[in-house]
């Protein structure tokens, strides 16, 4: 995600409970930062979790599409899917 400047933010208005509001206040003192700080910093890491999320969604499903590791060449038959001393 690309670094924003100054100039291409815009403020936001919200309604937060009186009692929410305290433990923001709190919660933003404790970081060391504002509220809107706060607000930013936890918004940027969803978008940034959800578009990292996105990509490997969008990898995966070309992958399965493709047929990617499944080419279905060696298949076990039933004996040698269940026959556990293989596995030792």
């Amino acid at each position: 995600m690309p670094v924003s400047s100054m100039n291409d933010k815009q403020n936001i208005t919200l309604k937060l409970s009186v009692e929410t509001l305290k433990k923001a206040k709190v919660l933003a003192a404790q970081r060391q930062t504002s509220i809107s700080g706060l607000l930013t910093q936890k918004i940027e890491e969803m978008a940034q979790v959800d578009d990292a999320y996105e990509r490997a969604r969008t990898r995966e499903l070309a992958r399965l599409r493709s047929g990617s590791g499944f080419d279905g060449i060696e298949r076990l038959t039933r004996d040698e899917m269940h026959d556990r001393k293989s596995f030792r």
